[in-house]
């Protein structure tokens, strides 16, 4: 599913419960992907690319905002047919080259007993090809606090705790922060919506995931663009907020 213009040259592509952010250059030049889905979001990708107007070689670079399976799934691919360069925190690499050995605070057994309602979504990533994700190693670092010279010019700002190594990218001149798993409006694990943090099942540091709201919500942002969920209108620090007082199942 693409949902276009979420924000002014913003695109939500969304396919397994997973979402990618494409982001046009405000000059034409180009396309950003930020995060890779799962490998059964490749078609989908490619009309949605298409539906906007541009090729798949428009897509100058991908920006991962944490490198777990749902986020690099498409990854490899992307590197091996439009040469496209990847960039994450350094303290995510590790994770990149092998993005099921991540750090979690809970087991994950539990949380499909405990949260029936979340099967399916667990189910709908697996027949996105979960078990086809595979790592990469060529990953280019990120600098915190800084643009990033690709289509869009994000602001990338340190959120980890989801990940050791996780950002959000800020869109200033868009109104909007994509997210990432730093705060969601839906979490896999549990099935449950609104701003929230994903569950300890995915979650390296809860106390430096709620942290990381702080930053979120010092953007000042209208619009949350969340790695899981739709897209939430009513500013970034109400979004921190309820983040902060749902917690972390």
């Amino acid at each position: 599913m693409l949902i276009t213009d979420v924000t002014d040259g913003v695109h939500l592509l969304q396919h397994g419960n997973v979402n990618c952010w494409l982001i046009e250059d405000q000059d034409g030049d180009g396309l950003t992907l930020v995060d890779a889905g799962l490998p059964g979001a490749w078609r989908h990708l490619t009309e949605g690319v298409q539906s906007l107007g541009h090729r798949m070689e428009d897509i100058r670079a991908l920006v991962l905002t944490h490198a777990h399976f749902d986020h690099v799934g498409m990854a490899r691919r992307l590197v091996r047919q439009l040469g496209l360069p990847v960039y994450a925190h350094s303290a995510d690499h590790e994770l990149a080259a092998h993005p099921f050995r991540y750090a979690h605070e809970n087991p994950i057994a539990p949380y499909p007993l405990r949260h029936p309602r979340a099967v399916p979504l667990l189910g709908s990533m697996l027949a996105a090809g979960m078990p086809f994700v595979r790592g990469l190693d060529d990953v280019r670092p990120l600098q915190v606090d800084a643009e990033l010279d690709v289509p869009g010019r994000p602001r990338v700002i340190a959120t980890p705790g989801h990940t050791h190594g996780h950002v959000a990218l800020h869109l200033p001149e868009r109104d909007a922060v994509i997210t990432g798993d730093a705060l969601v409006t839906l979490d896999p694990y549990t099935a449950r919506r609104g701003p929230r943090l994903v569950a300890g099942a995915a979650t390296a540091d809860e106390s430096r995931a709620l942290a990381s709201l702080d930053a979120i919500a010092e953007t000042d942002a209208r619009r949350v663009l969340p790695g899981h969920g739709m897209p939430w209108t009513r500013g970034a620090r109400t979004a921190a907020e309820l983040a902060r007082k749902n917690g972390m199942a």
